[in-house]
C-alpha cells in the first residue's frame, strides 16, 4: 500500500511592492556624487533631475528612472550614473527592512 500523498506546501507570499515614501523618509549612507559634465558646463546646461529610485532591503538602488528630466541628456545620464553608486540606510517598517520607492532630486547648477 502506498503512503498517503502529502499536501503541497503553501506557496511563499508574494513580496510586497515597493512602498512609495518621501525623500525625507530615507537616509543616505553614501550620497550620489554627480560630476558636472564638462561639455554641459561649456554649454551652460543646468537643471534639476528628479530620479525615482527603488531602494532594496539592503539599501542599494535596485531600479532608477528619470521622473523629471533636466532637459539635457548629459545631465540626466550623469544623475543616473551617480545614483547607481549611492547607498541608503535600509528603510525599516515594524522592525523589518522594506523595499521602497523614493524621489531623489539632483541639481546641476553652475558655481
Amino acid at each position: 500500500m502506498a503512503a498517503p500523498a502529502l499536501p503541497a506546501p503553501a506557496p511563499a507570499p508574494a513580496p510586497l511592492p515597493p512602498k512609495p515614501v518621501s525623500a525625507s523618509a530615507v537616509q543616505y549612507l553614501r550620497p550620489p556624487q554627480p560630476v558636472y559634465p564638462l561639455q554641459s558646463k561649456r554649454l551652460g546646461e543646468r537643471g534639476l533631475v528628479v530620479l525615482r529610485v527603488v531602494v532594496d532591503v539592503q539599501g542599494r538602488p535596485k531600479q532608477i528612472s528619470v521622473e523629471q528630466s533636466s532637459g539635457f541628456r548629459r545631465l540626466d545620464e550623469e544623475a543616473l550614473r551617480a545614483m547607481r553608486e549611492a547607498r541608503f540606510k535600509p528603510y525599516m517598517e515594524d522592525g523589518q527592512p522594506r523595499e521602497v520607492s523614493v524621489p531623489a532630486p539632483i541639481n546641476f547648477e553652475m558655481e
